[in-house]
């Protein structure tokens, strides 16, 4: 059975759509771009409420506890067969100010030291175009998904 994954796409309007992704942190993403980055997600168990799974790694990897409503994007495949589950928010977040939780890893490689390391290094705003080549492949159908429900919505500048 392949894992489960469960996120939120948080999405703002500034003349066009963005949506906020994040990049993973760690050594071995340091020097990685395209295709790296993700919206916050992370895994949870059988059994596990998606929604209840999605606002707690929100929290976990941006330091932010939502309570706006969400809405179902449904899920996608990642190449390695993890199934994620997206809701989308629309929301504005002040990307500075961002505080993700930590892990640890033995670093270097059988060095026998551990280090710890953020969980999301940084967290950008992205147009839909900039984010369907910086986002994950297999997250991908989300964004569409995304903006078929907002209607690829433009706001006229006042």
């Amino acid at each position: 059975m392949p894992s489960r994954s469960a996120g939120i796409i948080a999405y703002r309007t500034r003349g066009a759509i963005e949506v906020l992704l994040v990049h993973p942190g760690g050594p071995f993403w340091r020097n990685k771009d395209l295709g790296a980055w993700s919206i916050p997600k992370g895994e949870y168990a059988d059994g596990e409420d998606a929604e209840i799974a999605a606002r707690r790694e929100f929290d976990e990897e941006l330091g932010l506890a939502l309570s706006v409503p969400l809405t179902a994007l449904g899920e996608a495949r990642q190449r390695g067969g993890k199934l994620v589950t997206a809701f989308a928010a629309e929301l504005d977040v002040d990307v500075r100010r961002i505080r993700s939780n930590t892990f640890e890893m033995e670093w270097p490689p059988r060095s026998g030291k551990r280090q710890a390391f953020p969980e999301v290094d940084r967290a950008e705003w992205f147009g839909l175009d900039a984010a369907r080549e910086k986002i994950n492949a297999g997250q991908r159908p989300l964004l569409d998904r995304l903006e078929q429900l907002i209607g690829g919505a433009r706001l006229t500048p006042p």
